[in-house]
């Protein structure tokens, strides 16, 4: 892994006056990039805090831009894509993809989501042909690994938890990643933030250790070429 894509989705900051609504989720992975780029040269660092600055909602004229053949588009519908194509290369380049977020209403963020509708996108990052019977969507890349960092204010949504059929942010992104071309994933999650507790403070403290722990872990192919940083906030 030589090239890493970095998405945080908190609405918050990673600082704030008050401690207490400093984000979680973008700390996590904070430690975890740091942790990262201890370990290893990277060539290529691309961030995007999409909660902060979320990328536009797909709309019909946007629709119709990505129907139209490529060479017929008009200067219009080719601005309309400039967004989407700049996303899709960031993705293309990455051999890691990190994906921090907080849970919200169950979910994701709509800015997320955004971020996800601006990108599976039918000849860029899946096809479609109905030869395929009930399944005519493929991906189209492939061989990345995705880690994923999420904060909840509850707690026990894994598969054997109290809440187990009420969590769907990370079923959601690990549905989607697929047309991230996501072959490998890792999840860190902190919960309990609602009760403020040891509970809470422990399984912060438990998925700070896990970033540090699983960063060191990662290893990269080249630890010669310098790491170049682009960063949109």
């Amino acid at each position: 892994m030589k090239t890493i894509l970095h998405i945080d989705a908190s609405v918050r900051s990673t600082f704030n006056d008050n401690p207490r609504h400093q984000s979680i989720s973008k700390n996590i992975a904070k430690r975890f990039i740091q942790t990262l780029k201890k370990q290893s040269n990277i060539d290529e660092y691309i961030y995007r805090d999409v909660g902060i600055n979320p990328p536009a909602f797909i709309n019909q004229d946007w629709i119709g831009a990505v129907f139209t053949p490529e060479e017929k588009r008009t200067t219009a519908q080719k601005e309309i894509l400039a967004l989407s194509d700049q996303l899709i290369a960031e993705v293309s380049a990455a051999d890691l993809i990190v994906i921090s977020s907080p849970m919200y209403n169950y979910g994701m963020p709509a800015q997320l989501k955004a971020w996800f509708d601006q990108i599976i996108r039918i000849n860029k990052t899946f096809d479609f042909d109905l030869a395929r019977g009930d399944f005519p969507l493929q991906p189209l890349l492939s061989g990345k690994h995705l880690v994923i960092i999420t904060s909840s204010g509850e707690f026990g949504f894994d598969a054997d938890g109290i809440r187990a059929n009420q969590g769907h942010l990370v079923p959601h992104l690990r549905t989607l990643s697929k047309y991230l071309g996501v072959e490998h994933i890792y999840e860190i999650a902190s919960e309990y933030q609602e009760f403020a507790d040891a509970r809470h403070q422990n399984s912060l403290e438990n998925a700070l250790n896990q970033a540090e722990s699983l960063a060191e872990k990662l290893i990269f192919v080249d630890q010669k070429s310098p790491a170049t940083q682009l960063e949109y906030k």
